[in-house]
């Protein structure tokens, strides 16, 4: 298999698992969301490889239990909130020192309209510009690798003629709403955003590369956040019975996050999914996205609209 540029990918060994994680001793890592589901498992994991691990999250508590969890002096704790950019700045300039490897995995599913404190759709805001811009904002102390987390639900994304009137109009949800085309969109940025920082930390020469990862069809906490705000009792019970039932383990679906922010030489814009049939589960392997997460005119809109919402610019 290549890469975009028709570069051989890096051959990621046949069921590859975290007990094959490289030595992480001296690493420092931050993960956003990580007091559930896949950025916790993938806290637990590169924590138990000698990392330090960084868990930002909007609520101090929970991060606190997943310390006391873990048992481990090497977990520290940032509070971010991703849907307010005041507090985004904060927790920017709150962080010391550099770190090795950012992971951006924070993220809500197919909720009903709602809108940030700065007026953003709550998925894209969430999502996308939130991760944008803390990561902007911290750019010059990452050493090593960007590696945000996609969905295949990036394939029901649609931004329209894609020019930047349509994609600011979806980032401030002036558009017909659909909760599940808001996370599809919200997806569809950050494979977006990762092929264009790629380009752009190349450009420029900047210290780290740029990679993306989906988890599958993992059993975590996220799909039932959709009900929860309807308050559809039945709809999440029926959700948390589905992943039961059908779903891998959160900790399965952490692999191609923890292969893509570990795993040596892989090519900047790599992107790494299951293995397994329509890449639902299974081990990393290196797979490709939906044509249009490489559209290079798509990706410089979004960036440039991205800045112009956020306030933050990439130097």
């Amino acid at each position: 298999m290549t890469d975009r540029n028709g570069l051989p990918l890096q051959r990621i060994p046949k069921n590859w698992s975290a007990a094959d994680l490289p030595d992480q001793t001296g690493k420092r890592f931050l993960i956003t969301g990580a007091t559930s589901g896949i950025g916790k498992e993938a806290a637990r994991e590169l924590a138990r490889a000698g990392g330090n691990v960084i868990i930002a999250a909007r609520s101090r508590s929970k991060a606190e239990k997943v310390k006391t969890e873990f048992s481990s002096q090497r977990i520290e704790i940032l509070e971010l909130d991703l849907t307010d950019l005041e507090n985004v700045r904060r927790a920017a300039n709150n962080l010391k020192g550099d770190i090795d490897v950012l992971i951006l995995n924070a993220g809500i599913m197919a909720i009903p309209k709602l809108t940030t404190k700065d007026g953003f759709e709550m998925q894209m805001g969430t999502n996308h510009l939130g991760h944008f811009a803390f990561a902007g904002l911290i750019r010059d102390r990452v050493r090593s690798r960007i590696v945000s987390v996609s969905s295949q639900a990036h394939r029901i994304g649609n931004f329209g003629a894609g020019d930047k009137e349509a994609i600011r109009d979806i980032c401030l949800g002036k558009n017909k709403y659909s909760a599940w085309g808001a996370y599809g969109n919200s997806k569809l940025a950050n494979l977006l955003f990762t092929f264009e920082l790629e380009r752009k930390a190349r450009a420029n020469h900047w210290s780290f590369n740029a990679f993306a990862a989906h988890p599958g069809y993992s059993n975590t906490n996220l799909q039932s956040v959709g009900p929860q705000f309807r308050e559809r009792i039945w709809e999440e019970r029926a959700t948390s019975f589905m992943n039961s039932m059908i779903a891998q383990s959160a900790s399965r679906g952490a692999l191609p996050t923890l292969c893509a922010a570990t795993f040596p030489d892989l090519y900047g814009a790599s992107y790494i999914g299951p293995d397994g049939f329509m890449e639902m589960r299974g081990f990393p392997k290196a797979v490709r996205a939906r044509s249009i997460a490489y559209d290079q005119e798509l990706s410089s809109n979004l960036w440039q609209v991205s800045e112009e919402l956020t306030g933050v610019v990439w130097r």
